[in-house]
């Protein structure tokens, strides 16, 4: 079965049996663009020859300037490839490159706006009202500004690589523009609600159509592959593909709280809020907020962020940049997050409550559809006056507080979760839904 944005049959350059190289139509060895994963060539090619493949496929993966949460899918989906036996170079903004070298997997830096442009945007987003500045992000900033920056390199990286396969996250246009004009398949990867993600299509349809005509529909036609379950989340995507991104068992954390064995309460508001003035205001209430809890509390607060800065910790806190989500799922009992999608589905996946803190973009849609199904609460977001940024102030601790010690003490949340979990845990994993794609695209 071959869509819309899967044109070109994906097998179409297969390795010849005993090839140890990137091969074109015709068979012969190709070395273009080969040096990117030259050093790891005998590990690739002994690893195709232990799983079954269809051709040998390069694979482009794009990604936005929005932060880890768009990373992250972004670079499950290029582990995946991998282990299927398929050659990937994640393309990157700067910003990124640091974290795409940490993930271990091959990658180029892109471009991207100016900083004084990215503050620009986020500068208006917070002056307000919301309904006036709703989309404003995902208009200029991604199907804006940052196409712009990113289509030269998407484009050098097409004409040298020469990929036949497009996997990007929804906020990342310029690998889609650089595929649909050569004819290259693309897919995405969802990183949000699919509902939201379609209706943002067709608010930035203008803008990408204005770059290349007939790129809206061939996104909106192309495989949507998603990890959230249908329970919470239908699909208008007309192919939609859910899957589960197989999770290594958490590792151990360490003993930060001197053998302290009260339950752990993760609280996170994921990478982008520390580039905003808002962090520290969050990050004080919701110190606050857990100080006397009867549980450890275990507070990251991203990259940007010296956790030295903040005010007085708690002593039932520890607070550090980063710690691996998944090791930390493995002790949690409650995780307080900004409804960021990675870390709430994430959650719900490992099959623990949340209390939800929605900021900005789609957290509050999935606060509430955290609240609805019964896994959690969400605390009603504090918008600054007119603003179209929420915060965290005062006022919020005390709620804040009740809410977190609700949903410890209170089995129903954490059984909701577990069945989502559960549901989720019944869904391909990635790796299936990635082979199954190239095998019915062949």
């Amino acid at each position: 079965m071959v869509r819309v944005g899967l044109a070109t049959p994906l097998g179409a350059a297969a390795r010849p049996a005993g090839a140890t190289r990137p091969v074109n139509a015709q068979g012969e060895a190709d070395d273009r663009g080969y040096s990117i994963r030259e050093e790891r060539a005998e590990i690739i090619s002994s690893r195709r020859a232990e799983v079954s493949y269809v051709g040998w496929v390069r694979v482009v993966l794009g990604c936005s300037l929005g932060g880890l949460g768009h990373l992250t899918p972004v670079v499950s989906a290029a582990r995946a490839l991998d282990r299927l036996g398929h050659d990937t170079v994640v393309l990157v903004p700067p910003a990124l490159s640091d974290a795409a070298a940490e993930a271990g997997v091959e990658f180029r830096v892109g471009a991207e706006p100016p900083r004084a442009v990215i503050d620009d945007v986020w500068e208006r987003v917070r002056a307000g009202p919301p309904e006036a500045v709703s989309g404003l992000i995902d208009r200029e900033l991604f199907a804006g500004h940052g196409t712009e920056a990113m289509l030269g390199p998407a484009t050098s990286l097409c004409e040298e690589w020469r990929p036949q396969l497009i996997v990007r996250e929804p906020c990342e246009y310029a690998t889609s523009i650089a595929a649909h004009g050569r004819r290259i398949p693309q897919a995405q990867v969802g990183i949000s609600q699919s509902r939201i993600e379609h209706d943002v299509l067709g608010l930035v349809a203008d803008t990408l159509e204005r770059r290349s005509p007939g790129i809206a529909r061939t996104i909106g036609e192309a495989p949507y592959l998603t990890s959230f379950p249908a329970s919470l989340d239908p699909s208008p995507w007309p192919d939609t593909r859910r899957f589960r991104d197989p999770v290594a068992p958490g590792g151990p954390l360490p003993d930060w709280w001197s053998n302290d064995r009260r339950p752990l309460i993760y609280v996170t508001f994921g990478s982008v809020l520390g580039h905003l003035p808002e962090a520290m205001p969050v990050f004080r209430s919701a110190l606050e907020a857990v100080a006397d809890l009867p549980a450890r509390v275990l507070m990251t607060v991203g990259q940007a962020v010296d956790p030295a800065d903040l005010p007085v910790i708690p002593a039932n806190v520890h607070v550090e940049r980063w710690v691996p989500q998944h090791d930390v799922f493995a002790h949690a009992r409650v995780v307080v997050c900004h409804g960021g999608s990675g870390t709430t589905f994430g959650a719900l996946a490992a099959g623990l409550p949340l209390v939800v803190c929605p900021l900005f973009a789609d957290q509050a849609s999935n606060g509430r559809l955290v609240e609805q199904a019964g896994a959690g609460v969400m605390i009603r977001p504090r918008a600054r006056p007119d603003g179209g940024l929420g915060s965290l102030g005062p006022g919020d601790v005390e709620p804040l507080g009740r809410a977190v010690e609700a949903v410890l003490r209170e089995p129903r949340h954490a059984d909701v979760a577990r069945r989502i979990g559960d549901e989720i845990a019944r869904t391909p994993t990635l790796d299936d839904a990635l082979e199954r794609l190239l095998e019915q695209s062949a």
